[in-house]
C-alpha cells in the first residue's frame, strides 16, 4: 500500500452481509474472516447479517442499510457466481445510483493470479447507492482475502496515496 503516515487515519462504518442459503452464523468462514478484516484495520463493523439468495430479501436488507446514515459501505460475500441461486448483482442494479467497474475488474485480475481462468466464472462488482459503496465479493475464503487484503484494505484507508474511495465520501451527493 502507499499509505501516507502523516495523514490521519479515517475510520469508516461498515455494514457486512453474507449471502447464502446455507450458511449460519457458526459456519460463516468468509464473514468470519471479513469481520476480523475490517475490525483489525481500525474500522467499526455497524451491522452484520446472513440474508438467503433471494434478490427481494437482498434488496430490502441493502435498502435499509443505505438509508442508514452511520453506514459508509456495504460488503457482501457470495451470491456473485453463475448459478440459478446467484442474484447479489441483480438485486445491487436495483438499488445502485453508479457502477463501480473498475471494481470487479481489479477482482478478477487479481484473483486470476490465484485461481486463473475460472476467475471468469465471478460476477464480483461494486456500486455506489446515494453516498453508500457497496463492494460484492464471492463467498469463498480465498476471494475474500484478495478483495480486501488486495484491494478494499486500501482503497478504504483515508492515508492510501495517490487517492482513494475514503477522500471522495464528502462529495458522493454532488449533483
Amino acid at each position: 500500500m502507499a499509505i501516507d503516515e502523516s495523514r490521519t487515519f479515517v475510520p469508516l462504518h461498515i455494514a457486512l452481509l453474507t449471502v447464502s442459503d446455507t450458511r449460519t452464523p457458526d459456519d460463516d468462514t468468509s464473514g468470519d474472516i471479513l469481520a476480523d478484516c475490517i475490525e483489525t484495520a481500525g474500522h467499526a463493523l455497524v451491522h452484520r447479517a446472513i440474508v438467503a439468495d433471494d434478490a427481494d430479501l437482498l434488496e430490502i436488507t441493502l435498502r435499509e442499510w443505505i438509508a442508514d446514515e452511520s453506514v459508509d459501505a456495504i460488503i457482501s460475500t457470495g451470491g456473485t457466481g453463475l448459478t440459478g441461486r446467484d442474484v447479489t448483482p441483480e438485486a445491487l442494479d436495483r438499488v445502485k445510483t453508479k457502477n463501480i467497474p473498475g471494481f470487479g475488474e481489479l477482482f478478477r485480475w487479481v484473483s486470476y493470479e490465484t485461481i486463473g481462468t475460472s476467475t471468469m466464472q465471478s460476477r464480483a462488482c461494486a456500486a455506489l447507492a446515494d453516498d453508500t459503496y457497496i463492494f460484492a465479493l464471492p463467498g469463498s475464503n480465498g476471494a475474500v482475502k484478495d478483495g480486501w487484503g488486495r484491494i478494499l484494505a486500501e482503497q478504504l484507508d483515508s492515508r492510501n496515496r495517490p487517492c482513494n474511495f475514503v477522500d471522495l465520501m464528502p462529495r458522493l451527493r454532488e449533483r
